[in-house]
């Protein structure tokens, strides 16, 4: 079931990406050839209305769609055919396929936030001895409904609160066997690390969650305005994961995953419900969107960022300049797939059980 769902929702985010593709270039005047749903032998093809062959193919990893003079050389100068038509029509060919990326994960979240955003309940699991929650008298199970005016609805705010607070103590509302009471709770201020591996100063009470998951309910107008918070909120912490990741700031092994990780997540997601499937599905579309923007050869920003420069020239670059910069740029995505794997195969212990069998059988 796990690995049903898996190859599901890649194959929706790839179809996704590729229409933005698609029909862009059928508004646009170009002949689209083929429109394929993952790589190698073809499983099923049917072409349609207008010359378009659509294919599923053996491997469920990506996809593609093929335009008529889609590449320099192939151009014979056709009306129909890509590189004919002007660098704007181009640019919002490539454009389009993370920009629809970018709004599905938009509806995919305003979803969730309506049918159920799974999230932490704001309820203590564990106290840590010797800080202020235990010494405040707070116990394990009880649920912190308010900090000062801030209203709770999960272990996020609870800790966002906390972290970001300012005076000497805080006035915690807790709900304990269904009666409400006050509890005046003094933060203390340490040292810690981040989402990024970073050493920050902050402020904590001494909890720890209890492991209850609970869907937050919103209606359509709040779903849709806390679907626009998180998305530019993931879309930030991507960016400066990014940034981090370049400058040497954070480990790139610690802000990437690729297909085996995210069969992992998807796998454990399906096991817990729709909610948690369709909010991953939603991360990962906002991701493939934001790293197909990057200025890479071969990615779509790599694409928009050699029209800008025929735009500032007046004219493309030469072939053989052009066709160096494609071959350096899939030499470096076919490294950075490797990385990827090799990260992930690190990460699920997977080269420890190759070692552990390879000592079975004697090698």
């Amino acid at each position: 079931m796990g690995t049903l769902v898996f190859i599901t929702v890649l194959s929706i985010l790839v179809i996704v990406h590729e229409y933005g593709h698609f029909i862009t270039a059928r508004k646009m005047g170009v002949h689209v050839e083929r429109f394929a749903i993952g790589f190698g032998p073809k499983l099923l093809s049917r072409r349609i209305k207008g010359g378009t062959e659509f294919l599923i193919c053996l491997i469920p990893l990506g996809g593609y769609v093929k335009m008529a003079g889609d590449e320099r050389n192939d151009c014979t100068g056709k009306a129909n055919e890509f590189y004919s038509k002007p660098i704007g029509q181009r640019s919002l060919i490539v454009l389009a396929g993370p920009i629809v990326n970018y709004v599905f994960a938009y509806i995919c979240f305003c979803v969730v936030f309506m049918v159920g955003y799974p999230t932490m309940a704001p309820k203590v699991g564990e106290l840590i001895d010797g800080y202020p929650a235990q010494e405040a008298g707070l116990l394990v199970g009880d649920t912190v409904k308010q900090i000062g005016q801030k209203k709770i609805e999960n272990w996020e705010d609870l800790q966002k609160t906390v972290s970001r607070s300012k005076g000497k103590s805080l006035d915690f509302l807790v709900l304990r066997e269904n009666t409400p009471f006050h509890v005046i709770v003094n933060p203390v201020g340490e040292e810690a690390e981040n989402i990024f591996g970073q050493k920050i100063q902050s402020r904590f009470v001494g909890m720890r969650p209890e492991k209850e998951i609970i869907l937050l309910r919103y209606g359509p107008l709040s779903a849709v305005v806390k679907a626009a918070q998180k998305l530019g909120a993931i879309t930030t912490t991507t960016y400066k994961a990014l940034y981090l990741m370049v400058t040497g700031g954070m480990a790139a092994k610690d802000a990437v995953t690729g297909p085996v990780g995210i069969f992992y997540m998807i796998k454990e997601a399906a096991q817990l419900g729709f909610s948690y499937v369709v909010y991953l599905m939603s991360v990962i579309s906002a991701s493939l969107a934001i790293f197909n923007l990057l200025p890479l050869p071969v990615l779509d920003g790599g694409h928009l960022f050699l029209f800008g420069i025929e735009k500032l020239r007046g004219k493309p670059l030469s072939k053989k300049v052009d066709e160096a910069i494609h071959r350096v740029g899939l030499s470096m995505i076919i490294l950075l797939a490797l990385f990827v794997f090799y990260t992930d195969f690190a990460r699920y212990g997977f080269f420890d059980k190759i070692v552990y069998f390879a000592g079975k059988i004697g090698f």
